[in-house]
């Protein structure tokens, strides 16, 4: 039995360890791990209060983007909106200025055939006045005919114009 080299390793683990426990190598050893799990604790601690930071973090951020997102289709909403009422107001105002130009260019043309018409009733009282001038004067002689010129050539005139 003591030549056996198991009997020896048994031997010399018996020895070792009370060695171990007079030097109070065990009590080094619990209060290390102690130390270690304790440490371990707190890092799983740290890493659970982080994910729920996390977890909160996320739920702020996608509370942002709904909202984001919502006012952003708002903002959509009312430029399509505004745009339909700018185009509506400027259709408008773009037919009320045909309309008046219309308006305007009628009237400056009604102007203009009102001017053309008395243009041309002037051109005729004057070459009436002087067909008649001409007439008269080759005919009618002395004092009498100037008067009677005188007198024909204003009431053409008058009644023409």
């Amino acid at each position: 039995m003591f030549f056996d080299p198991e009997t020896w390793v048994a031997i010399a683990f018996v020895i070792l360890m009370v060695v171990f426990g007079y030097l109070g190598v065990f009590k080094k050893v619990m209060v290390a791990l102690d130390h270690r799990a304790d440490r371990i604790k707190a890092e799983l601690d740290d890493a659970t209060r982080l994910k729920q930071e996390a977890a909160k973090v996320l739920a702020d951020y996608k509370a942002r983007s709904a909202t984001a997102e919502r006012e952003a289709a708002d903002i959509i909403a009312n430029a399509k909106s505004e745009a339909e009422r700018i185009a509506t107001e400027a259709k408008a105002k773009m037919e009320d200025f045909v309309a008046r130009r219309t308006k305007t260019a009628e009237g400056k043309i009604a102007l203009a055939e009102a001017q053309a018409l008395a243009d041309v009733r002037a051109a005729a009282a004057e070459a009436a006045v002087q067909a008649a001038s001409t007439i008269l004067s080759q005919s009618v002689r002395g004092q009498v005919a100037d008067d009677l010129l005188a007198k024909g050539i204003t009431e053409v005139r008058q009644k023409l114009n």
